[in-house]
């Protein structure tokens, strides 16, 4: 996908805004994904690397927070573990979200409503979307 942004930890490094990691959402993904605590905007307590700043979280959840902020935009999924599918999914049910996506991410084992624009299938489980993704990841 030419329109996808790739390397989003370099994008979230010159486009997060410090709003964007003191919202109770952003703050609840940073927990669960990285088990770290939001102090304020620039400064995340980290079980691993005590306190750093929000560059420093991870990827997933890096991404999952740009795909909250700027939802009119694709991003690379696959820098997302499958802790992050629960999230995507979360965030999906409110809006169309368009992601791009390398490796075939767990969704887990219960419902969803995902289209595959590679085939403009859509697929409701885990069962319908491997065999799918399998084609192209």
């Amino acid at each position: 996908m030419p329109e996808a942004i790739f390397n989003t930890s370099v994008y979230f490094k010159n486009d997060y805004e410090d709003e964007w990691i003191t919202d109770p959402f952003a703050r609840e993904m940073i927990l669960d994904v990285d088990k770290s605590v939001v102090l304020d905007s620039a400064v995340i307590d980290s079980p691993v690397m005590g306190k750093i700043p929000p560059t420093s979280l991870s990827g997933g959840v890096k991404t999952l927070i740009l795909i909250q902020n700027e939802p009119e935009k694709i991003f690379n999924a696959s820098t997302c573990g499958n802790n992050c599918a629960k999230w995507i999914l979360k965030m999906s049910k409110d809006r169309d979200l368009t992601i791009n996506l390398r490796h075939i991410m767990d969704f887990g084992e219960g419902e969803f409503l995902i289209r595959i624009l590679n085939t403009d299938q859509i697929v409701h489980n885990m069962k319908e979307l491997v065999p799918i993704a399998g084609l192209y990841v």
